[in-house]
């Protein structure tokens, strides 16, 4: 291992000092030490405060934070038997399990069906990925965290909806199933889209 120039001076500073019996010396490097011990530790507990501060307010809970894809772009999950890939917000532990958790804002009261499909991916690629079972996953909706139980009815219907997909990528047909304009307005496959709402007047 090569060590820094400056810390192989100080070492053997220090260890000069040792030899020459020097107690004024010694102690003034001991002063620098703990003077340099801490301010590393409050610069820790500064970045800790500030990581629970960013947990609180998003509403991310309690748990150690493995995985982010919001400040620096992660690596994407993949998932050879389902063929899913994707990138959840975070991945806590808790409790000896992994959780997912995705962080959405909008203008509803709670949670669009959509989004819980989209954690429960999430959960079934980290389920395949770490090979641990996934309880539940986060979503944390507009600051306010929503449990959202990876059960077996759950799990169910992400397959059912992942073979519906299937079914309309091979047949090339795929149908509009809302009536809102403003979906179809804000979609990013408008431009690919055969069968988007009308315009309104």
């Amino acid at each position: 291992m090569v060590y820094p120039s400056w810390s192989c001076s100080i070492v053997h500073r220090i260890s000069f000092c040792i030899l020459r019996g020097d107690p004024i010396e010694l102690l003034v490097f001991g002063l620098v030490l703990l003077i340099g011990a801490i301010i590393i530790f409050a610069y820790a507990s500064k970045i800790r405060r500030s990581v629970r501060a960013k947990k609180k307010s998003c509403g991310i809970p309690k748990g150690m934070i493995l995985y982010s894809d919001l400040n620096v772009p992660a690596a994407p999950l993949f998932s050879s038997r389902s063929r899913l890939t994707g990138k959840p917000d975070y991945i806590v532990r808790k409790d000896d399990h992994f959780l997912p958790v995705e962080v959405k804002t909008g203008g509803g009261q709670h949670p669009h069906h959509s989004q819980v499909l989209q954690l429960a991916v999430y959960c079934q690629l980290l389920e395949e990925t770490t090979g641990a079972f996934v309880p539940e996953g986060i979503l944390v909706y507009n600051n306010v965290p929503y449990t959202i139980p990876f059960d077996p009815k759950l799990r169910f219907e992400l397959e059912s909806v992942i073979k519906r997909m299937r079914s309309c990528l091979r047949s090339g047909v795929v149908q509009r199933n809302h009536q809102e304009q403003k979906r179809c307005t804000h979609c990013s496959m408008r431009q690919y889209c055969n069968d988007v709402v009308p315009d309104g007047p």
